[in-house]
């Protein structure tokens, strides 16, 4: 048989398979390990029926069996990382779901929720693992995980958005810098009336944005919280979990769920690991790791380190005189408030630090504001926009 016809054949029989299973497109193989639900096996199992209708083909690794399901057996949950990863190693499985793995530093989650308000879908980055050591590192690489997580699954250009906690500037600065320097980045838009990429948890409920980005203790509440709010906690049942392990030490694609998970969120997470599989997630990122790397991502990085761990001026830095403060700056980050106070001290300008209603703001005199946003953005603590 000729290449032509070979291809041709391929086809048909892909065709053929679509108008069988009502699906089309290639076929992936989805490992699910079962041994670890707080809803035991039935539950997982009733997932796998659920996803196999949509023509995912489910290889179930417990110690159950149904028809139209493949079952490896396994009786505890070590033997069942085991067997999956036999799976993905030999390649008979495309991806993997489970309920706890190890990975390595480096590699967090891209979960996907449902906004209550909207009913919208979007991506939160990350809900567990450790994308690096350093709080605002993390929350980059996450953003970078987010948008391949969200192309791999056919979001052509996603919306980003940094939910409004510490190390939430500084990440916006950091990838405006990357956008500047020429990698994509579209940026979302609080639904809050002063708007903005650091979004609030109005924005959490009302899905303003296509990734989310927070650090992966944050992300994994918010996973909990937005999947099992109408069950009271014990089972959840919305959205498609703590989603795929994203890194530059990401082996193979492997899902995360909680034990809490009902059948119809695990469902979910099959289809979401399925889409990951189809959508090539691995590739995807690394080609936004490279775009990223040639903006710049790796020097603005340690560039931050090296002014973070600058040391103090020796000197005590006195307050001017005081004066009438009602202008308030904001986007600086909690940790360095009183940093940008004695920046502006130094040069003769009378500072406070506060908290105004999106954050921590320094306050100076309408008389000083537009000096002083030029010194605090001069000195890094202020976004140049």
């Amino acid at each position: 048989m000729t290449d032509i016809k070979r291809e041709i054949a391929s086809v048909f029989e892909e065709i053929a398979q679509g108008i069988e299973t009502g699906t089309f497109g290639k076929s992936v193989k989805i490992a699910v390990a079962g041994m670890g639900s707080e809803h035991g096996e039935e539950n997982v199992m009733a997932a796998c029926l659920e996803a196999a209708r949509d023509g995912i083909e489910v290889i179930y690794i417990g110690t159950l069996e149904a028809e139209g399901i493949e079952t490896v057996f396994a009786d505890c949950a070590d033997d069942c990382l085991g067997e999956m990863e036999n799976l993905l190693n030999s390649g008979k499985a495309d991806a993997a779901v489970a309920m706890h793995y190890p990975f390595p530093i480096g590699v967090a989650t891209v979960g996907r929720v449902v906004a209550p308000a909207t009913g919208r879908k979007y991506f939160v980055a990350t809900t567990t693992g450790t994308a690096a050591t350093d709080r605002v590192e993390a929350m980059v690489k996450g953003a970078i995980a987010g948008i391949a997580t969200a192309k791999a699954y056919g979001v052509e250009n996603p919306t980003v958005a940094i939910l409004n906690l510490d190390g939430a500037r500084q990440t916006e600065m950091i990838l405006k810098k990357l956008s500047d320097n020429g990698y994509p980045i579209t940026a979302a838009s609080s639904k809050r009336a002063d708007g903005g990429a650091v979004v609030r948890g109005n924005d959490v409920l009302l899905g303003s944005q296509d990734v989310l980005v927070t650090d992966s203790l944050t992300g994994n509440v918010l996973v909990k919280m937005l999947s099992s709010f109408s069950s009271g906690g014990t089972y959840e049942t919305v959205g498609e979990g703590y989603g795929p392990g994203v890194g530059e030490g990401m082996s193979g694609i492997v899902h995360i769920i909680s034990r809490a998970s009902g059948s119809s969120l695990i469902a979910g997470a099959i289809r979401y690991a399925a889409a990951m599989a189809k959508g090539d997630l691995v590739s995807v990122y690394k080609n936004e790791m490279d775009l990223a790397k040639k903006a710049g991502l790796n020097e603005i990085i340690e560039e931050r380190k090296a002014k973070s761990a600058k040391q103090e001026p020796a000197e005590e830095i006195k307050a001017p005189p005081a004066e009438v403060v009602t202008y308030e700056i904001s986007g600086i980050e909690v940790l360095d408030l009183e940093d940008a106070v004695q920046v502006l001290w130094r040069e003769n300008i009378y500072a406070q630090s506060g908290m105004g209603c999106t954050g921590p703001v320094v306050m100076v005199s309408e008389a000083n504001s537009e000096r002083s946003l030029e010194i605090l953005r001069k000195a890094g603590y202020v976004s140049e926009d």
